[in-house]
C-alpha cells in the first residue's frame, strides 16, 4: 500500500467520532485472570468500558460473553446498568468518580471511550494495557493490570496524559475502581497511633461512603496503615468466606473510599488522597498513579495473606529471596550517650550474642550543632568528632575486627532548625511564608519536590557508602509528618506538593538502589508509619512499631501479617515490659526478622545463654520462618492467646510459636490443630527456645507424630500462665 493511501485511511478514521469507533468494539471482552480470580471488562454498545465481573475464576470461557453487567442499548444514559471501569466526574454517573479533571477551557466533564488494548507477558504474569480516550479533548487514560496467576494477586495503576494547549487540573486521580454486588459488606481497618500500629477493627458498610485516609505527607501511615479487607459474605474470617484484601503502594497521603449506592452495590476506590492536591498537569506530561495491589480469596484472610506473602517475596520486596541479617542495635541501650570505645565493645557483644550485625542508631553526627538530643543536627551528616574521632571508618574497622557487619541509622529527608544545612539552605525546608513555624519532633521536612534537595539527599547516602564501603546496612528513618505545608520550590503550584514530594523521595530511593543494589535497608518511620510495597521495592524490611512490649507486639505483628510476610517485618528484643521474661520477649521477636536492642549487661548468664541459643535456632530455621507458608492458628482478637505456624516449601520443616497473653482465671484452653503439613509424613516434635536447665512442658516433646495427627488432633500448646510462650520445631523424618 502506498504511503498516500495509508494517510488517507488514517484521515478517514479520524473523521469518524471516537465514540462511534469505540462502539464498533461493542461486546469486546478483556479478561484479566489469575488461577483463582477473573476480572472481566467489556466494551458497551456506547463504546465505553465496563466491569462485567470480578470473582472466582470462570471455568468456561464461553461464559464471559453472557455476563449480565454489560451496558447495552442505544447509549442513552441509564443509571446502574453498568459499572464503568474508570468513572469520571461530570458524566451521568451519580456516585463517587475515579477521575476528576478541569480542562484548560474550564470544562469539568470527562467522557472516556475505549481506544484499544493489548496483553503481554511480564515477570511472573501477564500485563493488560487498556487505552481510553475522551471524545472531545486530547486526553488519554491508560489502565494497567498485572495478573500473577500462581499467587492470585492483581496489581493495577493508571496513566493520565493530555495535549491540551494549557495545563489541566486533576482533582481526583484514583489508581483503580472495583465493584461488588453482594448482600452485605464488612470492612476491616488497620488503624491506631504511634506504638499502636495496625490495630484491627471491623464494621459493616451501609449506604453512603466510608473514607479511610491520611493527610500527614511524609510520616503518612502514622494513624492508619494503607491496608484494608472487605468481607463479601460476612465479616472477614481467617479460614472461610470471601474477602477482598487490598493495599496501596504509596509512601504518602492515601485514600480508600468505600461507597454503597442506592441499589446496594459497592464501589472501592483506592488511590492518592487528593486533599490539598489539585494537581496541575502540563501538556505532554503523564501523571502515573500508585499501584493498587489486591487479592480476592474465597478461603478467608489466611489464604489471601499467603498469596500476598508469596507475591511479595517474589516481586515486591528488596532481596525477597535472600536471607535476613540478625542484629544488635544500640538505641535503647545507650540512646545518644556513646563514644567510639563503647561502640567497639558493643560490637563484641553482638559477636558474643551470635548475631550478624551491629547497628548504630541516632546521635553519631553533627559538629557545629552536635546531635546529643533530638533538637539539633539533622542534615549535618558528618561524624561527630568528639564521639567518633576516627569517623565511620573506625567503626567499620572495629566491626570487622569483632567479626560482625556494621549498619548505620540515617534520617536523610529531615532537617533540624539548629543545623548547618538549615543555616545555608532555609529554602530547602517545607515552611509557610508569613506564618509562625511549628514543629513535630523539633524538626522540619526537606522539600523533596526540589531536584536540588533530591541530589543532596542522594549525595548524603552516596557519600557515606563511597567513603565507607564497610557500611553494610541502613536504617532509614522518617520521624516527622509534613508540617507548615508549603513548598518554596513549587511556588504557584502548591497543589502538586504532596505528590511531587513523594515522587522526589522515590527518585532518591531508586538512585540508591541502582548504585548500591546489595545494601539491605530497613524502612522506618517513628515505628510503622511507612509500610507500603512501593517503598519495599528498595527496602528489605520495615520497622513495625517503636512499641516492643511483647504483649503489644503480638497484636501489631498479627495485624501486619495479613499483608506482609515475616521476612519484611523487623522485630527486636528490648527492655520494654521487663516484667515479661527474656524468653517471652525473644519468642515474640522470633516470629519476624529477629534483632536485639538491649544492653547485654542487663542479662544474667542464664538469660544470655538462652538468647544465644534462640539466635542460633532462628538462623537454623530461617528458611521456614522467613520463606515458609504462614498459618495464623489462634487469634489474640478472639482469645487470650495467639498461635502462628510456619511450614517450609517442601513441608519438611515447621515452626510453631504459641503465646499466652493474659489468660483469665480458669480460662479454657484447647489443643491447637496445625496446618499445612504432609499428612502422610512423620514429624519429630521438639520444644525449643528453652531456658537453660528448663525441661520441656510439651507432652509430645521428642515424639514422632504424623502430619495427619498433628492437623486433626493437634498439640496442647496453650497454658493459663500470662506472658509465657512455647516454640515447637517439627522435622519430617
Amino acid at each position: 500500500m502506498r504511503k498516500t493511501d495509508c494517510l488517507l485511511i488514517a484521515a478517514l478514521a479520524l473523521s469518524v467520532p471516537l465514540c462511534a469507533r469505540a462502539a464498533d468494539e461493542a461486546g469486546k471482552v478483556i479478561r484479566i485472570a489469575t488461577d483463582a480470580t477473573d476480572l472481566v471488562l467489556t466494551v458497551g454498545d456506547n463504546g465505553r468500558l465496563y466491569q462485567s465481573y470480578l470473582g472466582p475464576k470462570l471455568l468456561d470461557e464461553a461464559d464471559l460473553g453472557k455476563l449480565p453487567w454489560i451496558r447495552r442499548g442505544s447509549g442513552t444514559p441509564v443509571p446502574n446498568q453498568g459499572w464503568e471501569v474508570y468513572s469520571t466526574s461530570g458524566n451521568e454517573d451519580y456516585f463517587e468518580p475515579a477521575l476528576g479533571i478541569t480542562h484548560a477551557d474550564g470544562n469539568p466533564s470527562t467522557y472516556l471511550y475505549y481506544a484499544g488494548s493489548r496483553q503481554e507477558p511480564v515477570d511472573g504474569g501477564t500485563m493488560t494495557t487498556v487505552n481510553l480516550r475522551d471524545d472531545k479533548y486530547p486526553l488519554d487514560v491508560t489502565l494497567y493490570y498485572v495478573a500473577y496467576p500462581k499467587e492470585n494477586v492483581i496489581k493495577t495503576w493508571t496513566d493520565i496524559s493530555h495535549r491540551e494547549k494549557k495545563p489541566v487540573r486533576l482533582s481526583q486521580y484514583a489508581s483503580a475502581m472495583l465493584y461488588f454486588d453482594e448482600p452485605e459488606y464488612y470492612l476491616t481497618e488497620f488503624a491506631g497511633d504511634w506504638a499502636r500500629e495496625a490495630q484491627m477493627t471491623g464494621q459493616p458498610l451501609r449506604f453512603g461512603k466510608k473514607v479511610v485516609d491520611t493527610k500527614l505527607g511524609s510520616r503518612a501511615a502514622w494513624f492508619v496503615s494503607p491496608l484494608f479487607e472487605v468481607g463479601l459474605d460476612g465479616p472477614a474470617r481467617e479460614d472461610t468466606g470471601r474477602v477482598l484484601m487490598g493495599t496501596l503502594g504509596w509512601t504518602g497521603n492515601f485514600r480508600f473510599t468505600f461507597e454503597v449506592d442506592n441499589m446496594g452495590y459497592l464501589r472501592v476506590i483506592p488511590g492518592i488522597n487528593p486533599y490539598a492536591s489539585v494537581y496541575e498537569l502540563k501538556s505532554g506530561d503523564t501523571f502515573t498513579t500508585p499501584e493498587f495491589i489486591f487479592t480476592l480469596s474465597d478461603r478467608g484472610t489466611g489464604q489471601g495473606s499467603r498469596d500476598l506473602h508469596d507475591w511479595a517475596r517474589r516481586y515486591s520486596v528488596k532481596d525477597g529471596g535472600a536471607d535476613r541479617l540478625t542484629l544488635l542495635n544500640n538505641w535503647e541501650n545507650t540512646y545518644f550517650r556513646f563514644d567510639q570505645p563503647l561502640l567497639a565493645s558493643l560490637m563484641k557483644d553482638a559477636r558474643s550474642l551470635g548475631v550478624d550485625m551491629f547497628l548504630l542508631d541516632d546521635g553519631w553526627f553533627g559538629n557545629k550543632h552536635p546531635r546529643n538530643d533530638d533538637r539539633a543536627g539533622l542534615g549535618d551528616w558528618e561524624p561527630n568528632r568528639v564521639k567518633l574521632p576516627g569517623g565511620i571508618k573506625a567503626l567499620t574497622d572495629a566491626a570487622r575486627d569483632a567479626g560482625v557487619k556494621f549498619g548505620l541509622w540515617i534520617e536523610p529527608e529531615m532537617v533540624s532548625p539548629r543545623s548547618e544545612l538549615f543555616e545555608k539552605h532555609p529554602d530547602w525546608a517545607i515552611r509557610q511564608p508569613n506564618r509562625d513555624t511549628y514543629y513535630s519532633r523539633n524538626q522540619l521536612v526537606l522539600d523533596m519536590s526540589n531536584p536540588e534537595v533530591q541530589d543532596y539527599v542522594f549525595g548524603v547516602i552516596d557519600g557515606i557508602l563511597t567513603e565507607n564501603p564497610g557500611v553494610a546496612y541502613f536504617k532509614w528513618d522518617c520521624n516527622s509528618p509534613i508540617t507548615n505545608i508549603y513548598s518554596p520550590y513549587l511556588k504557584d503550584r502548591q497543589g502538586n506538593m504532596y505528590v511531587d514530594h513523594v515522587r522526589g523521595v522515590y527518585n532518591v530511593m531508586e538512585r540508591v538502589s541502582a548504585k548500591y543494589p546489595r545494601v539491605p535497608m530497613m524502612l522506618c518511620s517513628s515505628g510503622g508509619a511507612r509500610c507500603d510495597y512501593e517503598a519495599l521495592k528498595h527496602f528489605t524490611e520495615f520497622w513495625c512499631s517503636d512499641n516492643t512490649d511483647p504483649l503489644e507486639r503480638v497484636y501489631i505483628q498479627w495485624g501486619f501479617s495479613h499483608f506482609f510476610p515475616a521476612k519484611a517485618m523487623a522485630s527486636h528484643v528490648t527492655s520494654w515490659n521487663k516484667s515479661a521474661s527474656i524468653k517471652f520477649r525473644t519468642d515474640v521477636a522470633s516470629m519476624c526478622r529477629l534483632g536485639f536492642d538491649i544492653g547485654l549487661q542487663e542479662l544474667d548468664e542464664r538469660e544470655l545463654e538462652f538468647c544465644r541459643q534462640a539466635v542460633a535456632n532462628w538462623k537454623r530455621l530461617q528458611p521456614a520462618i522467613m520463606d515458609g507458608t504462614q498459618y495464623r492458628l489462634v487469634s489474640p482478637y478472639e482469645s487470650n492467646h495467639a498461635v502462628v505456624e510456619y511450614v517450609d516449601s517442601d513441608r519438611r520443616k515447621g515452626v510453631v510459636f504459641a503465646y499466652n497473653l493474659a489468660p483469665r482465671f480458669r480460662d479454657p484452653v484447647r489443643r491447637v490443630k496445625l496446618r499445612g503439613l504432609d499428612p502422610a509424613a512423620g514429624y519429630r516434635v521438639a520444644e525449643i527456645n528453652l531456658m537453660p536447665g528448663a525441661k520441656p512442658s510439651l507432652a509430645e516433646h521428642g515424639a514422632t507424630c504424623s502430619g495427619d495427627y498433628l492437623m486433626k488432633v493437634g498439640l496442647d500448646l496453650l497454658k493459663a500462665d500470662p506472658a509465657t510462650s512455647t516454640v515447637v520445631e517439627l522435622t519430617a523424618l
